[in-house]
């Protein structure tokens, strides 16, 4: 049994998203190793009292230690205002910190932030060294953002993308990331687009995961859309909108009372998605919901027929869920969710022009609508496809492959590694 060094910046059992995702992604490295992790003091009571209050498998063999900058270094940071400055200099601070706490470890990793433009620094304790899951997420196209959301909302994400090329070309910590990681975990194929590691260096593995969600069915004739999200440009609720206006618009009058879209989230956008909502006239047949607790979401997946996330992001948290309750997911075909679906669990709509975009989807839509037994074959193949890839348990049958791939390599490196060093002995006697 090996020791892992993680370094977990966002961690929490009681959160989604990336905290949820790096608390199962530790417990999944102690199904088979011990696993250091070193993560914020801000989510040391969240973490303690879920411990205290569960039964958490392999928790012997897990170690959280707590660590932050000094007051006078972060002082300025509220909730995720400068959060990405603070991560770096985190990191940064990272090392010295486990060397005071002298901890002992076989492997390092870092399992989050979920990005490629920022670096890691547990290369310099020069063990063997994993970086990731980490994505890449692209440009919101042009046409799908200036539009809708306003030159601002555009200029801002151009500056966001310029301050990503600036650091894939000009930082040297991130380079020497790269560069001395053993493996890269990579959350879509765009990842080595900017990097071009060798293959043996890059490992495909979508963070996103999910605990089992399904529930029996609702059978009935209703046709119940869902999508699940912020409410920002990034995800593109503007197009579902707009789609399923489209597409109810299509029925025979008869049939729209079997339709509805139910959104379930909020965000910054909320007010326009309303705006927009009135304004295409379909305010009887969408529902906004903006929290709900997780046994409540299940029932509405249940309900559901189709899972709508047009997202324009690298990744999809919320798709894993979709999948687990069988619901076809309806897409972009891009690097982010349309990486995690194929032609048997959900249909992908390629980038046009956002008016082709929106017909495309709103067809889609109909085809699904009129062919029940389409339907049926998606929804069995989006239980499949969660079943295959997105439980957590596979999530950490990769690491330990992983990592014992890793000790492997190390093992046949070390004999030769000695005999050179036994070569340049004897040379210099």
């Amino acid at each position: 049994m090996k020791t892992i060094l993680a370094s977990v910046y966002a961690v929490n059992p009681f959160k989604g998203s990336e905290d949820g995702t790096g608390w199962n992604l530790v417990l999944q490295i102690a199904r088979y190793n011990k696993v250091i992790a070193v993560t914020r003091k801000n989510n040391q009571p969240d973490i303690e009292k879920y411990l205290q209050q569960n039964n958490v498998p392999n928790a012997k063999n897990i170690q959280f230690e707590y660590y932050d900058l000094p007051y006078w270094m972060r002082f300025w940071k509220r909730g995720s205002r400068g959060a990405l400055l603070y991560y770096y200099l985190w990191q940064t601070g990272l090392p010295g910190f486990v060397k005071k706490r002298k901890l002992h470890f076989d492997i390092t990793h870092n399992l989050n932030f979920h990005n490629d433009w920022t670096p890691s620094f547990l290369w310099r304790f020069n063990k063997p060294f994993v970086w990731g899951p980490i994505g890449h997420h692209p440009r919101i196209p042009k046409l799908f953002i200036l539009p809708v959301y306003g030159k601002k909302k555009w200029l801002a994400d151009t500056m966001r993308w310029k301050a990503k090329i600036f650091f894939w070309n000009a930082d040297p910590f991130l380079n020497q990331t790269k560069k001395r990681a053993s493996k890269i975990l990579a959350i879509n194929t765009d990842v080595n687009k900017e990097f071009r590691v060798s293959e043996c260096k890059l490992v495909l593995m979508p963070a996103v995961a999910t605990n089992d969600m399904l529930l029996p069915k609702v059978q009935d004739e209703s046709f119940h859309i869902i999508s699940v999200g912020r409410f920002v440009a990034l995800k593109g609720f503007d197009v579902t909108i707009n789609v399923f206006a489209k597409f109810l618009y299509s029925l025979p009058v008869q049939k729209r009372e079997r339709v509805k879209l139910t959104l379930v989230g909020t965000g910054p956008e909320l007010p326009l998605m309303k705006t927009l909502i009135s304004e295409l006239k379909i305010d009887s047949y969408v529902e906004i919901i903006t929290w709900i607790q997780r046994d409540a979401l299940k029932e509405l997946y249940s309900q559901s027929k189709v899972f709508f996330f047009p997202s324009h992001e690298g990744a999809g948290m919320v798709v894993p869920e979709a999948l687990s309750c069988a619901l076809p997911v309806l897409c972009f075909d891009n690097a982010g969710p349309g990486e995690f679906i194929d032609s048997y669990s959900g249909i992908k709509i390629p980038y046009k022009t956002y008016a082709e975009a929106v017909q495309q989807f709103a067809d889609a839509l109909v085809k699904l609508f009129t062919e029940p037994v389409l339907l049926e074959q998606l929804s069995a193949g989006a239980r499949k496809q969660f079943e295959d890839a997105f439980q957590w348990d596979k999530k950490g049958d990769a690491l330990k492959n992983i990592y014992d791939e890793i000790t492997h390599t190390q093992q046949l490196e070390k004999p030769k590694n000695e005999k050179i060093k036994n070569h340049s002995r004897s040379f210099a006697e």
